[in-house]
């Protein structure tokens, strides 16, 4: 199976620079940067005593961003590299003012280039987030000694069902690494038979809150522009037909309550324009956050389509409506929402969290809806209560907390 992948590839790596350069014409890769994914590495920090973390997007940098500020305040520890898949991930890194940190992206996992990426950088130690797995580089790793830990490991349904069809080629991976910390039980159990060894339950580092989430409660220039309008909602990683259904809420709450508006960020943000067209047609005024300008008397929705701020609007939010939940498969994760004060609302579909959902429900934060009816109802309802934010934000806090320091205390272990 090894023999067939590294073909696959190798296959790859011919035809990368095809792939490469539709991506940046589609400004999905960086055109100054992008030869970094094919062997070409930055001499600027390079340190024979550094730690090194992967994770694939956005999500997974920032869900060990908590872990990586504790670990900066370590004399020991003199350079941490990050390297992630995509360009939304390097937009994010740039901007957090940290100073032993830098990015990288991370390099097409065919054999030579590994070998090159690992000789030049020579980790002290490398975590890899949630499932980010790559064969070739797990391999070479061990092949040197580096201590490897899958950190924060999620494994949905979907994902073990693939490595579980090649389970003997898969237990020649999951077995080199040294530990694994996992989110959940259900990874566990999947990790255990995938031949991890070492394996841990600690929870989902997400929960934890990094020092700059303290310091900056709200964003203010997002606050002034929004603040002549009371938010009823904000809709989180929406997919095609979850818009429509935020919208038509948003409609019929208008004619009981003056002044409103609604704040929708949808997943795939190359979509603005065509969800601004839609809701347009049903009598609905929609502000682009990218315009830069003001907001006007009249509108409705406010359409989020950059990176890397639904922080900032969650932070002014009561009640979050998660997306990939009604039309879509497996949920998004809504722990930073609840996290940043929000009542979670949700649809049915929630297969990759159901965990992070029942210890939600557990706790009244969390609620299922099947149709816009009834995400309508609960809207009215939670719109009503008026300290329920800080209610979530402290229920939160211990568990982020015990969490953090948990993970903080196994990978001192590794460094």
């Amino acid at each position: 199976m090894l023999f067939f992948y590294r073909l696959i590839i190798n296959l790859i790596f011919l035809v990368s620079p095809i792939i490469i350069i539709l991506r940046i014409l589609k400004k999905k890769e960086d055109p100054k940067r992008f030869l970094e994914k094919i062997g070409k590495f930055d001499n600027k920090n390079k340190n024979n005593n550094l730690i090194w973390f992967h994770g694939s997007s956005v999500g997974e940098i920032l869900s060990i961003i908590p872990l990586i500020e504790k670990l900066e305040k370590k004399d020991r520890v003199k350079k941490i590299l990050i390297t992630s898949n995509t360009l939304s991930s390097a937009k994010i890194i740039k901007k957090l003012k940290l100073k032993k940190i830098f990015h990288q992206f991370f390099p097409l996992d065919a054999n030579f280039i590994v070998e090159k990426f690992l000789k030049h950088w020579k980790p002290k130690a490398v975590f890899f987030i949630d499932s980010e797995i790559w064969p070739n580089m797990v391999l070479r790793i061990k092949e040197k000694n580096i201590p490897l830990v899958l950190l924060n490991a999620r494994i949905t349904k979907k994902s073990f069902q693939k490595w579980n069809f090649i389970n003997n080629f898969s237990k020649k991976i999951f077995n080199k690494f040294d530990l694994c910390l996992s989110q959940n039980n259900a990874t566990s159990n999947y990790l255990k038979t995938l031949g991890a060894k070492n394996i841990k339950k600690i929870g989902n580092l997400k929960f934890s809150e990094s020092s700059s989430d303290l310091k900056d409660r709200s964003n203010f220039k997002i606050k002034k522009s929004l603040k002549k309008k009371k938010i009823v909602f904000t809709a989180i990683s929406t997919h095609k037909g979850e818009e429509l259904m935020c919208a038509k809420v948003h409609a019929n709450l208008k004619k009981k309550y003056k002044n409103i508006i609604s704040i929708i960020i949808p997943r795939h943000i190359h979509r603005a324009e065509e969800i601004k067209d839609e809701l347009n047609l049903i009598g609905l005024n929609v502000h682009l956050h990218s315009s830069n300008k003001l907001i006007k008397n009249d509108t409705d929705i406010y359409l989020v389509d950059t990176f890397g701020e639904t922080k900032s609007f969650l932070k002014l939010s009561k009640i979050a409506f998660m997306g990939k939940s009604i039309h879509g498969y497996g949920g998004q994760n809504p722990i930073e929402a609840a996290r940043l004060g929000n009542r979670i609302v949700h649809g049915p579909n929630i297969e990759n969290f159901v965990e992070v959902y029942h210890f939600l429900k557990k706790h009244g934060i969390s609620t299922k809806i099947k149709s816009y009816k009834e995400l309508e109802k609960l809207v009215i309802k939670f719109k009503r209560k008026k300290n329920y934010s800080n209610q979530i934000i402290k229920k939160l806090a211990y568990t982020g907390n015990q969490i953090l320091l948990n993970n903080e205390k196994e990978i001192n272990k590794y460094i």
